[in-house]
This record gives structure tokens, C-alpha cells and sequence, in this order.
């Protein structure tokens, strides 16, 4: 994320204006304008001001992604019993509509199997039990998908 754009999420979340937040900083609505389109850096001493009217860390700040943040504030406040229940793949399918349909079209099994064997021999070799297995797996999945897929935003052949 630009950090104009990390800017205007962080002002969003506070429910300030760009008015309200030129006054408090001392400046005009059009810099925080500039600001908040990347057509303009604030300064160090600006930024530090930005970070403490924003409740962030300027490390926050810069790299701030609000979807990343909710999503961590959901996950600190689920109980495990609550994850228990929900319907994952329905949550998911919502965004990702074919976890609710592959499952007509792919020989699950087949490839449940082999992953079975993948999670017993992260078990045998390193001693993990089946959910660190899995987590580890999940990150090795991640890897391949980064180093060899197309973009999200290209369609594969």
C-alpha cells in the first residue's frame, strides 16, 4: 500500500476530516490532500505528528493496512471455541466464490491423500504435530504461490 493511501485509511478509521487534521498539524486541507495522493511527502516532524493524532507508530503508519489490522483485532478477540464453529469455506467463498464449488470438479481425494502424506512426513521429520504441520505446509503453499504464480490481477492461460 502507497503511503498516501496508508495516510487516508489511518485519518478514515479516526473519523477526521482533512480539515480537522490540517488545523491540528498546522497546515492547509490541500497539503493533507497532497499528502494522502502521493503528490507530496509530510516531513519527518509532520509524519511523527500524523502517527500520534492516528494512535500509530510511524513503522504503523507507513506500512498501516487497515483490512490486516481488523482482521488481526478479529482474531485476537475469537475464542477458540467460537473458530471451532464457523463454516470456514462459506466465510471464504464469499470472497473466493470457487470454495464452494471446486469441490464438484476436483478429485479431492486424490489430492487429500497426497496431502496427508506431506503432514505425516512434516511429523516423522521434524516432530511437529498436526496442526504445526499443517501451518507449515499452509507457508510452503504461500512460497510456491509468490515465487512461480501469476499476479492475482493476471489470468492464467
Amino acid at each position: 500500500m502507497r503511503l498516501g493511501t496508508s495516510l487516508y485509511h489511518a485519518r478514515r478509521k479516526k473519523g477526521l476530516s482533512q480539515e480537522a487534521v490540517a488545523e491540528k498539524l498546522g497546515v492547509s486541507r490541500q497539503t493533507i490532500s497532497k499528502w494522502e495522493t502521493d503528490e507530496t511527502l509530510p516531513d519527518i516532524r509532520q509524519a511523527k505528528k500524523l502517527s500520534v493524532l492516528y494512535g500509530l507508530t510511524l513503522d504503523e503508519l507507513i506500512s498501516f493496512d487497515l483490512d490486516t489490522r481488523a482482521l488481526q483485532e478479529m482474531i485476537d478477540t475469537t475464542s477458540d471455541a467460537v473458530t471451532k464453529n464457523v463454516d470456514w469455506t462459506r466465510v471464504w467463498g464469499k470472497k473466493y466464490p470457487i470454495l464452494t464449488t471446486y469441490q464438484t470438479e476436483v478429485a479431492v481425494d486424490v489430492y487429500a491423500a497426497a496431502l496427508d502424506g506431506l503432514l505425516g512426513q512434516l511429523q516423522r521429520d521434524y516432530g511437529y504435530d498436526r496442526l504445526n504441520a499443517l501451518l507449515v505446509l499452509k507457508d510452503i503453499l504461500s512460497k510456491v504461490w509468490k515465487d512461480g504464480a501469476p499476479a492475482p490481477s493476471q489470468e492464467a492461460p
